[in-house]
């Protein structure tokens, strides 16, 4: 079996000082019961001392929490903080002191003012102090990264002694390579004395983007608990993003002897759940839980994905909690990836068929940067209006503005497979278009009705044209037509509704 790794969830405590990520009690305890679903085993729940709030949101969700998890309360070390952080933990079944101060030369020096003999001092009070309320309790050396290891060694031995649980290295910055923070936590579990009875936790930030990198390097090297937060959220470039590790460590369970205990199919639920609640959008390239995460453009990859997933993907969508793989259709995907969709909005053709259909697929996607159903939906109908069709519309040139005069120049193709490049003036360029159109074909009519919808998404959406043309003989023809341009789709339509004028008078006739 191999060795358990705890969650430890600072999501409500760090990841709520990413600027704009603040919450207020009701919005914490949304997102801990999301957490409680996950089974994280710690929610770092706030910080008492700092506001009513923080205390308030610590005391509810502790009760909250029951024995589902530990819920853990921040403090510096000194003693007014404990006492308010074991004040609000009251009512936690499975309540934690994390305290904790400075252990870099920088924080000794410039930030805390204290000799190495005075910090260990202090360290030790906070935790014996600590101790008097809870058994639980988490000793964190802050800026653990950039500190003198023969100190942090010294400093971390001595909370040990005092009665820390759970000994915490964080990399503050961000600014250790991986293999040397591996190097430090390996480093304490060999000269540490007791170190073997406690948990060794790991916090690290993403400053370099390196935090994923750096806690799974502390996993190998013996570090058994890993503090993250959902979507990486948290001061500067954030903290180690929950979701990664997890599914990184599943992932590689027997490289590195190690698995937790997450409900994967939950992570999805609580990205959005945090998004939505901090209003912090998750970026679309993000791994597990990004928009494009399971999503493929490339015309190599759809190929291979349809015909096995694994070829591109490691993880199953279904195990994160996602719908599932997303093929993007663009000017980049393949055959494969078009007869896919194509299929699965219920149309087939025949091999000689679709080389057509592919090559009018190209030339939408050329002028968007994807194409969905509904463009695909529109792109099959007009196809299937063009294929019946007395007259064809090959090309459309338009001119117009002011002071110019609307011009339109159409080249048609009759049934008997006849050319026609015709060129008119108008009030404007849809009338231009039309009188062009008519130079051409054999009937004619009033236009009764004019209408134009988007039916696709976006500014680079398809529009469709519906037009009515009343004839001769009082009955009303009705034709649309679809296309980037709304001029072009405006002439489709109009030639669509003079092809069933002719083929309806034909019917008519017997023809």
């Amino acid at each position: 079996m191999s060795r358990k790794i705890a969650i430890f969830d600072t999501t409500l405590r760090d990841g709520e000082q990413s600027p704009g990520a603040s919450m207020n009690t009701e919005e914490k305890l949304i997102i801990a019961r999301q957490l409680v679903r996950m089974n994280v085993d710690v929610i770092e729940a706030g910080f008492p001392i700092s506001s009513p709030g923080d205390f308030k949101s610590v005391a509810e969700i502790g009760k909250l929490a029951g024995d589902a998890c530990t819920v853990c309360s921040l403090t510096r070390a000194v003693d007014k903080d404990i006492e308010v952080a074991a004040e609000a933990l009251k009512c936690a079944k499975r309540p934690r002191i994390h305290t904790g101060l400075g252990v870099s030369p920088s924080h000794l020096r410039d930030k805390l003012h204290l000799t190495e003999e005075q910090a260990i001092e202090r360290a030790v009070h906070a935790v014996s102090y600590a101790r008097n309320f809870v058994d639980d309790v988490e000793f964190y050396a802050e800026d653990a990264g950039r500190s003198d290891q023969d100190f942090l060694v010294r400093i971390v031995q001595a909370a040990v002694r005092a009665g820390a649980t759970v000994v915490n290295i964080p990399d503050t910055t961000g600014y250790n390579m991986p293999w040397d923070f591996g190097a430090r936590i390996r480093d304490l579990r060999e000269r540490v004395e007791g170190i073997e009875d406690v948990t060794i936790s790991v916090h690290t930030h993403n400053d370099l983007g390196m935090a994923t990198a750096l806690a799974l390097e502390s996993v190998r090297n013996g570090a058994t608990q890993i503090e993250c937060t959902i979507n990486g959220l948290g001061e500067r470039a954030g903290n180690t993003s929950l979701e990664e590790v997890v599914m990184a460590i599943r992932m590689h369970e027997d490289a590195l002897d190690a698995h937790t205990d997450i409900v994967t199919p939950e992570l999805m639920r609580a990205s959005k759940l945090v998004s939505s609640i901090t209003g912090i959008n998750v970026q679309p390239n993000k791994a597990i839980v990004g928009a494009n995460a399971f999503a493929h453009s490339s015309g190599i990859h759809q190929d291979g994905v349809l015909k096995a997933r694994d070829t591109y993907e490691i993880i199953d969508p279904a195990d994160v909690g996602a719908a599932g793989s997303e093929i993007i259709l663009s000017a980049r995907s393949g055959h494969a990836a078009l007869r896919h969709r194509l299929g699965e909005l219920g149309y087939t053709f025949a091999d000689e068929e679709f080389d057509d259909v592919y090559n009018r697929f190209l030339e939408i996607a050329d002028q968007k940067k994807e194409v969905f159903d509904e463009d695909l939906e529109a792109m099959v109908q007009e196809r299937q209006r063009e294929v019946k069709a007395v007259y064809a519309l090959d090309a459309l040139q338009v001119s117009c503005g002011d002071p110019l005069v609307p011009t339109a120049t159409a080249t048609i193709t009759d049934e008997v497979g006849a050319t026609h490049v015709v060129c008119s003036t108008g009030t404007g360029p849809v009338d231009a278009a039309y009188k062009a159109i008519d130079k051409v074909v054999a009937v004619h009519g009033d236009l009764s009705e004019f209408n134009v919808k988007a039916i696709t998404r976006g500014i680079d959406a398809i529009g469709e044209v519906t037009v009515r043309i009343t004839a001769e003989d009082g009955r009303v023809y009705t034709g649309r037509g679809a296309d980037n341009d709304i001029i072009v789709s405006s002439a489709k339509a109009y030639v669509n509704a003079v092809n069933r004028m002719i083929q309806t008078n034909r019917s008519k006739e017997g023809k």
